[in-house]
């Protein structure tokens, strides 16, 4: 059993996951709490392949005499949620990233994230 509160609507149910007997796929789940089927389908989808949405920062590449108060790092987000356990790597991959101005909000900083179809995009225009 593993209790989850949902994220998907700002009610935020009380979820709880009940695993029965196993299945071609993997276990059966059942899910209570909820208040809509929106809120199942999070939850299977949280007990069995949790992924997020990350975000960061990349440093700017400056040019010589950069102007002071200027930001020295680019927030950063990926375009689709990654598979929890593969965040440390994506992280790594992000923060080698060196950003060259200009860029606009939503620019694609780093395409098809090793061959998985996750962008990392700015999150900001500088």
């Amino acid at each position: 059993m593993k209790n989850l509160t949902c994220i998907v609507c700002p009610t935020g149910c009380s979820l709880v996951v009940e695993e029965g007997p196993p299945e071609p796929g993997g276990p059966r789940l059942t899910v209570t709490g909820n208040r809509c089927s929106r809120g199942a389908v999070y939850a299977q989808e949280e007990f069995r392949a949790p992924r997020r949405v990350v975000t960061a920062t990349c440093p700017i590449m400056e040019a010589a005499g950069g102007e002071p108060g200027r930001p020295r790092r680019l927030p950063v987000k990926t375009t689709a949620p990654c598979p929890r356990e593969r965040i440390p790597a994506l992280l790594a991959d992000i923060y080698r990233i060196t950003v060259r101005l200009p860029v606009k909000t939503g620019d694609i900083l780093l395409a098809n994230w090793q061959g998985s179809g996750i962008n990392v995009a700015a999150a900001r225009s500088l």
